[in-house]
């Protein structure tokens, strides 16, 4: 798995070692944390996803590939589109060859929705037409681009599983929205809103997004699919400050609307049916219950001292 010490790696390698895998992460370590998989029964090999030698030995004897490693924020795209494509894109690619090379039978790889398709009538799916807006956007179409080749031209089995906006416990390194919010409570600062607080997204829970890349790993779909893994539920960036400062208590929680920032969708959320269909794909942790359990999280993990 690469990226495994990350945010959902940290979610998903536990699912498969209780599952009975033997899993090896091989992660940079730039946004993970080997603390993430402190007592977890699983090899964890440090090394980047853009050296073909390091990829060589992590995939020794692997029947399977789970890739997650990213550059993940849109922002950050945007300041260092170079940065952001050497990552997504020349990384994707030599993860890909590597497993061409290492005979390995099946490749699942994180994708996203909103950002890859840009601006779109919802609810978007696998039929809605890509057209990026942001450099994050353009780097995971040329991934799905590369594994449906790979999956064509030399019988990789590839799927590419398309996020939502993923939340839950894991991920204070990551600089989402929710996690940006409760950082903002506990600190007292107003809640930062980029634009007028009507944009939208899909917000689903980790535990969600681990079930859908499992079964992406189990499932005997075609390579070359492209699955959505979302809730199905469009929230608004003022809706998710109401759910945050709600769940902190802190209903009256001062909010600060700012400009909005480029390369940011409008309104976002997807159809996980095909998902449903192929996978058996279903999300069962709500807004509602996973944001004040990753609350919750966070003031046992990241706000106790």
């Amino acid at each position: 798995m690469t990226g495994g010490a990350g945010f959902v790696g940290a979610t998903l390698v536990r699912r498969l070692v209780a599952s009975g895998c033997r899993v090896r992460v091989l992660d940079n370590l730039s946004t993970g944390d080997a603390a993430h998989l402190a007592g977890v029964d699983a090899e964890l090999v440090k090394g980047d996803i853009r050296d073909a030698a390091a990829l060589d030995d992590a995939l020794a004897g692997m029947p399977a590939v789970i890739h997650l490693a990213a550059a993940g924020s849109v922002i950050g795209s945007v300041q260092d589109p170079g940065t952001n494509f050497e990552v997504n894109v020349l990384g994707t690619f030599r993860v890909l060859d590597a497993a061409r090379r290492a005979g390995v039978g099946r490749v699942v790889l994180a994708s996203t929705g909103g950002a890859l398709i840009g601006d779109a009538t919802p609810p978007v799916d696998e039929r809605s037409l890509p057209k990026p807006i942001s450099p994050y956007g353009a780097s995971k179409l040329a991934g799905e681009g590369y594994a449906h080749a790979f999956a064509k031209t030399y019988g990789v089995r590839t799927v590419a599983i398309r996020f939502g906006n993923v939340y839950g416990p894991w991920c204070a390194r990551k600089r989402g929205v929710v996690n940006v919010f409760f950082e903002s409570i506990h600190s007292g600062a107003p809640l930062v809103v980029y634009g007028d607080g009507t944009s939208s997204r899909d917000y689903v829970h980790v535990d969600d997004i681990a079930s859908a890349l499992q079964l992406g790993l189990e499932k005997d779909v075609p390579g070359g699919t492209v699955l959505h893994a979302a809730s199905g539920v469009e929230t608004t960036v003022t809706e998710l400050a109401d759910l945050c400062r709600r769940a902190a208590g802190v209903p009256d929680h001062p909010i600060e609307y700012r400009p909005k920032r480029a390369g940011e969708v409008g309104r976002n959320f997807a159809s996980f049916d095909l998902a449903h269909q192929l996978l058996g794909y279903a999300p069962t942790v709500t807004r509602e219950v996973g944001i004040p359990r990753t609350w919750q999280w966070f003031q046992e993990e990241v706000f106790r001292d």
